[in-house]
């Protein structure tokens, strides 16, 4: 990769973050700003794009637990959205003419519309990654509706280019029987530089396999990963990837850029087809609120799926080289693609915000019969609450339950992690606490003490303005991992805050010196 793109992408990436917008805004810029004053992708940007991608895709099926695929909002969501969104963009662009105006015969709108049908899972994921919701209610149901739509891709390409598998495709079922072997394999990598070896390895290795047996490879990347989803190494292996998908990613970001040079008519083009992304939330929203979900979880994932994919580029790209439709399509849906891109960036911020400003008037779609994971327990004989039960919280969980006993709960919005935890006898609750129904039928009137033990200081900040909004009186007590991040929550009302780094070297310390004195 030459120095001028990692140059724009740093100084764009930085200038995004500083008008408070997400970063990957101002590498999509640089990739277009690269363009127009006359630089081209080559192979090397194009590797890292699809590495991305692959360790993405990878990464994922780690985190992904089959079930929720089978689950019928997941599944039945995804097929009923796809099928409405292209049957009646398709109807209303015959009825109204608007396919005779863009000079399109019926083959090329259909595709055209088919390929909108797809949210990304590039912006998605990383979306949810950044405020660390990929393991709540709405998070794991876009990233499901996300696998379903990358599955339905893959059967596309496979009958558009009439190119189907090979007999030694049937060899990939004995996969699942490598499954002890490839995690016995991340057993043996330990913890240093060669688990993240391994990752690479793995992901890299199942995308190959697929290639070679004529099936796409990012599907064999993502049931690898699926494989070894559950195992004891499958979250520190992730961990490890993260900043190497992070890192690989920018360059999928820089070479959306590169798709070619736009003409006023295709922004103007482009800019159309983006105002169908509020008709994307709708149809999301309704399809699932009919499922019965919750009004929240509707809400959020269908924002969250509000944009157009880079599988859809894909799509378009292959049917280009077919002579199905124009080059000029591609150029047009890359920008509708990168404008969708910072649409999404940008709401999804405020996204728990907006919920809680309009959720009076959403309530009316919302079904009165609950789904039985929308089923939520309380805690009794609470006084302490430990919210976010990873291993920081499970610590102080443990700590606390040692000198109160049974008046400590622990609550986490992973539901497979709580499962565990109360099989272990720890008195735990599956509930999002960024959720403002969870508090509105929470009795805190006992609660002395809240406890946030999360990672994102953004998370934090969200859950200490729905607790003051639920009236809760008693004392909120927070861990961050950057010094800079303390007075931004205490600014917010909570009351005390815990440097992660700082507070173990002091715990450590002092747990040594009482070692010495109890030896004196």
């Amino acid at each position: 990769m030459e120095f001028i793109w990692i140059l724009f992408a740093f100084i764009c990436g930085l200038a995004a973050k500083s008008m408070q917008l997400p970063s990957l805004i101002g590498y999509l810029f640089a990739g277009f700003t690269l363009h127009f004053i006359g630089y081209e992708a080559d192979a090397s940007l194009q590797t890292l794009a699809r590495l991305g991608i692959t360790l993405m895709l990878f990464t994922i099926g780690l985190k992904l637990n089959l079930k929720d695929l089978l689950k019928r909002e997941v599944w039945l969501g995804t097929v009923s959205h796809m099928a409405l969104w292209t049957g009646l963009l398709f109807s209303f662009g015959i009825l109204s003419g608007i396919i005779v105006i863009f000079k399109l015969n019926l083959q090329a709108a259909a595709i055209i519309i088919f390929a909108l049908s797809f949210s990304s899972t590039v912006c998605i994921i990383k979306i949810l990654e950044d405020s660390g919701e990929m393991t709540t209610r709405h998070g794991r149901l876009a990233v499901g509706v996300l696998v379903i739509q990358d599955i339905a891709a893959v059967i596309f390409l496979v009958i558009a280019t009439g190119k189907t598998p090979t007999f030694w495709a049937i060899a990939l079922f004995a996969l699942w029987w490598l499954k002890p072997v490839l995690i016995r394999l991340l057993s043996y990598a330990g913890h240093n530089e060669l688990l993240p070896l391994a990752g690479f390895f793995l992901a890299l290795g199942g995308y190959e396999v697929f290639e070679l047996v004529g099936i796409k490879g990012d599907l064999g990347a993502l049931i690898t990963g699926l494989l070894l989803s559950g195992s004891k190494k499958a979250t520190e292996l992730s961990k490890s990837l993260l900043s190497f998908k992070d890192l690989f990613l920018i360059g999928f970001f820089l070479s959306i850029g590169f798709t070619a040079l736009p003409t006023w008519s295709m922004l103007f083009t482009a800019s159309t087809l983006t105002l169908l992304i509020l008709l994307k939330f709708a149809f999301f929203f309704f399809i699932f609120s009919l499922l019965r979900l919750r009004i929240r979880t509707s809400f959020l994932a269908a924002l969250a799926l509000s944009n157009y994919s880079e599988f859809g580029l894909i799509v378009l790209s292959l049917c280009s080289e077919m002579k199905l439709i124009d080059k000029e399509w591609l150029v047009i849906l890359a920008l509708s693609i990168s404008i969708s891109f910072v649409i999404t960036s940008v709401a999804y911020r405020s996204a728990h915000v907006l919920f809680t400003r309009i959720k009076q008037h959403l309530k009316r779609f919302e079904s009165k019969l609950r789904l039985k994971e929308d089923l939520y327990l309380r805690p009794t004989n609470a006084e302490i609450l430990v919210i976010g039960m990873g291993r920081v919280g499970k610590g102080a969980y443990q700590a606390l339950n040692q000198l109160v006993g049974d008046k400590v709960w622990g609550m986490d919005a992973n539901r497979d992690r709580v499962k565990a935890q109360k099989h272990r006898g720890l008195h735990v609750f599956q509930g999002d606490a960024e959720d403002p129904d969870v508090w509105e039928q929470f009795d805190l009137s006992a609660i002395k003490l809240i406890m946030l033990t999360l990672p994102s200081a953004q998370d934090s900040n969200n859950i200490s303005v729905q607790l003051r909004h639920a009236h809760y009186s008693g004392k909120i007590a927070a861990i961050t991992r950057y010094e800079d991040e303390n007075a931004a929550l205490m600014h917010v009302g909570i009351d005390q805050v815990f440097n992660f780094y700082n507070e173990a070297g002091t715990g450590f310390a002092e747990e040594s010196i009482r070692l010495i004195n109890s030896n004196s």
